[in-house]
């Protein structure tokens, strides 16, 4: 299907949206520093031409700019055409505009989540490489009430009823949606004030798609897309709370090793309220795991009904790549020792994330023999012990041992870092760990779901 360029000939119901009005809704997402520099994904739809040329004017006149970053998923043969024609719109405006191409081969099945997550990588990697702190990203109240629709008819919780967050702060840039109160009539409106035509994409009436669904229910079966936004953010303040009990939780109870697992009092966790202690469970799963998400509720629910069974009672388990201990009234949650990465080569001045978890750079040291990372497994422990017999019962947990990063050679296990052991005698590995830190993409003080603090502007 082809996208069709609209001429903005009509005017919409809803007043525009005016300069002020973009202004107090920065103001929520903010800060910014000073002559902000803002990355704004623009399709080349109404929704996302009208924030990147808000955007335009707000950051001038704070004494900065704006660049325009748009997708080619490279999925049909028209996309091309389209991501040139939203740079001829915006570079006679001053907006410097970079197609960004989703290369390589695309998947058979699942190309829409295939395709989001190839458009935030590619994002995520142009805003870092041009240290760039905020994306600003394009959805609107109507976006938002479909978004709840559609997580309403799939179960979730609270969580997922909250729907978008106003920021989500991640390890490449802040990413910023600060129209989530404004309808998409109202952006309409602003182009057409402004002369400025936009594309339609036909997708967004095919009945293939659950979003469109969604959108064709609550215009056809008498909804409010306001109301349902509202839903929204009062889901996202019961989200909110959950997570400063959660964090205050944690506070109390968890303490989290270097090496990357952590230790937690079971008497407070059981004691809490479930959807607070779960909402904590999942949290420090994530973070020991690697994960970029929290594991399956029902899975997490079933360790959750084990450990409610008592602080005294014995329970191991696995779940979210972790390996779960309780006795004595501690539970100790570690990377479990499968689906470690195969070892890495490695160089002098390399710096890697390995494992999603460890933050690793590496230094010269001695002669090189093929030095590689890796995890010190079954064998890389067995090897150890024996030059180092007192590491058996010390000074880590037993269930932690496997999955600890180790550097390795030809003649075997060189270091491992966290166990304060150094192969006694023998060639070097030619690098040695210069740095090495736990950084998990998700920690266990997370940024938590940011509701935005300015005037409703729902009445557009």
């Amino acid at each position: 299907m082809t996208r069709q360029t609209v001429p903005p000939l009509a005017a919409t119901p809803s007043r525009p949206l005016t300069d002020d009005d973009f202004a107090t809704l920065m103001s929520g997402v903010g800060p910014f520093e000073r002559r902000p520099h803002l990355a704004c994904a623009v399709s080349g739809g109404a929704d996302s031409l009208a924030l990147v040329l808000f955007a335009q004017r707000w950051a001038e006149r704070r004494g900065g700019k704006v660049t325009a970053l748009t997708v080619d998923h490279g999925l049909r043969p028209e996309a091309a055409d389209e991501a040139r024609r939203v740079g001829d719109w915006l570079t006679p405006r001053g907006i410097a505009h970079h197609i960004l191409v989703w290369t390589g081969e695309k998947p058979a099945t699942g190309v829409q989540q295939a395709a989001r997550a190839a458009r935030y990588a590619l994002l995520g990697q142009w805003c870092r490489d041009a240290g760039v702190l905020h994306l600003l990203l394009a959805h609107n109240r109507d976006d938002q009430a479909e978004t709840l629709l559609l997580r309403l008819g799939a179960g979730s919780g609270p969580d997922g009823l909250a729907a978008m967050a106003a920021v989500r702060e991640t390890p490449d840039m802040r990413l910023l949606r600060p129209l989530l109160a404004v309808p998409g009539s109202a952006l309409r409106a602003s182009l057409v004030e402004r002369g400025q035509a936009w594309i339609e994409d036909p997708s967004n009436r095919d009945d293939r798609f659950a979003r469109v669904r969604a959108r064709r229910a609550i215009a056809e079966g008498g909804l409010s897309a306001e109301a349902l936004a509202h839903a929204a953010g009062r889901f996202g303040r019961v989200r909110a709370a959950l997570e400063a009990s959660a964090s205050a939780l944690l506070a109390e109870t968890v303490r989290v090793h270097p090496a990357g697992f952590a230790r937690l009092s079971l008497r407070p966790l059981v004691s809490a309220p479930d959807e607070v202690s779960l909402r904590a469970l999942a949290r420090v799963i994530a973070a020991i795991g690697g994960r970029a998400h929290a594991p399956r509720l029902d899975r997490l629910e079933r360790l959750h009904r084990q450990l409610l069974g008592g602080a005294g009672v014995a329970v191991s388990a696995t779940l979210g790549s972790c390996r779960v201990v309780a006795g004595q009234g501690v539970l100790l949650i570690c990377r479990e020792d499968r689906g470690i990465p195969a070892p890495v080569p490695v160089r002098p001045g390399l710096s890697l994330i390995w494992d999603r978890r460890f933050a690793i750079r590496f230094a010269a040291a001695g002669e090189a023999e093929n030095p590689r990372l890796a995890g010190l497994g079954a064998a890389g422990w067995s090897e150890i012990v024996r030059h180092r017999p007192a590491l058996k019962g010390g000074p880590l947990p037993d269930p932690v041992h496997l999955s600890l990063p180790a550097l390795i050679d030809g003649a075997g296990v060189v270091t491992v870092p966290h166990l304060n052991y150094r192969r006694p005698k023998g060639a070097g590995a030619g690098v040695a760990f210069a740095e090495i830190r736990f950084s998990p993409p998700n920690p266990l003080a997370g940024n938590g779901f940011f509701l935005p603090n300015h005037p409703d502007i729902l009445s557009l």
